[in-house]
């Protein structure tokens, strides 16, 4: 009995050591982050900027001078507080500050920072390590990657190593070091949660997607790797409150050196530019256009003398690959495209009536958006068809404003196959099944020739920009 209560004992203090023993091995795989900041904390700043802005204060008239107003006299203050610009710096203009982060990327000054935080911006003023204060000269600025290139005259500087953001891997430990609410060198880590995210309204830069805290004024610093290196500048959060929820997003390192070295060469920044507008190819639209899963990128409109229109790229064209590299949504093309050279002849395969095809195409440069937006007006309609609309046709007024050369107006629509695609009423039929509409005889034909349980897809322009929907004929017609 005092045996067998020995060897329990002993099978439980081998038990208890064997806990203890494991316990710092799982602590290790924990990154330790203390040599990391040490190294990279002194390339980071803290940019703080200044805006002149008017207030919507009355001033005096061109001309006018302030009038002698008698010491003691009750409108004196009044007068003063709302007419006096004495240096620019009264009621009718107020100095606007803003904080942002930024990262050293040479010795002799250039410094990498978010393009909104600068923007207009009358004044920069870029914070060292060091707490020396040194104005800073903007050298060039991208909105539509939202990097701008600074420049202070120092020498010597501790400069940031640049790496990788391809070799990230998801769930891989990331650091980021700025200024949240101008707490200097402030650092916090997380995890990379996605790569390649497309944002509303930024669609030439594959974010990185981590959840990372990120605060204003973190905007325009470094995300480090475990090795210190920069794979990323800290660009925006999304957030419900305004402050940090777990969704933090930062451009690619690659994407961020790229638009550098064009501002630095050049001083402005060329993409490249295919003309096509696009859109997700849903299960639905994958199966009327005979695909066996949903993929790539729809074009839904080839821009008149664009490079997609010297090539042969046609409506309804499903991109799935673009200069061998996979296209898996319609987020992936505009990045590739953007970031491929100008004038150089590159490979493009679609899909196009159910079969593969590889186009050559050769890239022209990204132009300013200029497409304004402008909707149908209401025309008599025509006799209802079995898809559960009403169509008329188009005047020659509509098709200029809409930049159309036919199709017909949606003027009346019931519940039934067209209302659940989801097609709405001022919407214009550009193509149905792949053949472009003629006219309201040739739409309200081709929708009776259509096999029932056939499901086929509409090609519809609305409120300027074409879109495809898939629609399902009804069974027992």
């Amino acid at each position: 009995m005092l045996k067998s209560a020995r060897f329990a004992i002993f099978s439980l203090g081998a038990v208890v050591a064997l806990f203890l023993c494991v316990q710092p091995v799982q602590s290790g795989h924990l990154p330790g982050f203390t040599k990391l900041v040490k190294d990279a904390s002194p390339s980071v700043v803290n940019i703080s900027t200044t805006q002149k802005i008017q207030t919507g204060m009355p001033q005096l008239p061109e001309g006018f001078e302030m009038p002698d107003i008698p010491e003691g006299s009750p409108f004196g203050e009044l007068f003063k507080y709302f007419f006096d610009q004495e240096n620019g710096s009264g009621p009718g203009y107020q100095d606007a500050k803003s904080l942002g982060s930024g990262f050293i990327i040479s010795e002799d000054g250039y410094v990498i920072t978010n393009y909104h935080v600068v923007k207009e911006a009358d004044e920069i003023i870029v914070r060292l390590s060091d707490r020396r204060e040194l104005k800073a000269e903007v050298i060039g600025e991208d909105q539509r990657s939202d990097i701008a290139l600074l420049k202070i005259e120092a020498k010597d500087l501790p400069v940031a190593k640049i790496g990788k953001s391809h070799d990230l891997e998801v769930g891989e430990w990331v650091l980021a070091i700025g200024s949240p609410f101008g707490f200097d060198h402030s650092a916090t880590a997380g995890i990379v949660s996605a790569k390649g995210r497309s944002l509303p309204r930024e669609n030439y830069v594959p974010f990185i997607q981590t959840d990372v805290a990120i605060n204003p004024g973190n905007s325009g610093g470094p995300l480090f790797n475990q090795n210190g290196e920069v794979v990323g500048v800290n660009s925006q959060i999304y957030s419900r409150t305004g402050g940090y929820m777990g969704l933090s997003f930062s451009i690619p390192i690659e994407v961020a050196m790229d638009v550098v070295d064009q501002l630095k060469s050049k001083g402005r920044v060329s993409r490249g530019w295919l003309g096509v507008l696009i859109q997700d190819v849903t299960l639905d639209l994958a199966e009327s256009f005979g695909m066996k899963k949903p993929r790539g990128a729809l074009v839904a409109k080839v821009l008149p003398d664009s490079p997609a229109q010297a090539a042969g790229i046609q409506v309804g064209d499903v991109i799935v690959k673009f200069n061998n590299n996979e296209v898996i949504n319609s987020a992936n093309l505009p990045p590739i495209v953007g970031s491929t050279k100008v004038g150089v002849e590159i490979p493009v395969e679609v899909v196009r009536k159910s079969r593969n095809k590889t186009v050559k195409v050769t890239l022209g440069e990204l132009p300013e958006e200029s497409e304004d937006e402008a909707r149908p007006d209401k025309t008599k309609s025509e006799k209802a068809n079995r898809l559960g609309i009403t169509v008329s046709a188009l005047t020659e007024e509509q098709m200029t404003e809409q930049n159309v050369g036919g199709g017909v107006l949606v003027t009346q629509i019931v519940n039934g196959p067209a209302s659940r695609a989801g097609l709405r009423r001022g919407d214009i039929i550009l193509s149905i099944d792949g053949d472009a509409v003629k006219s309201v005889k040739h739409f309200n034909g081709k929708v009776d020739e259509l096999s029932a349980g056939k499901t086929v897809p509409l090609l519809v322009q609305r409120g300027g920009s074409p879109t495809f929907l898939a629609v399902k004929v009804p069974e027992g017609e």
